[in-house]
């Protein structure tokens, strides 16, 4: 999971497989594959780099316990 900040500024955690689509307008706004949509604060770069550094983590998880 990855942690992104709603406008109001609140906290919530996002499954990135689930991620369809990250779209930059004033705001960014999160299509999953289900069709919900989420809106955050924070850059599609950074939420790119978020889910680069939550593929890390996972993969090197994965190759530990093998």
């Amino acid at each position: 999971m990855i942690e992104l900040t709603r406008i109001d500024g609140t906290v919530f955690y996002l499954n990135p497989d689930l991620i369809e689509v990250i779209e930059a307008s004033h705001d960014t706004h999160i299509t999953l594959i289900n069709g919900h949509r989420y809106v955050c604060a924070e850059s599609p770069e950074l939420i790119a780099d978020r889910i680069a550094d939550y593929r890390r983590a996972t993969m090197g998880a994965i190759r530990r316990s093998a």
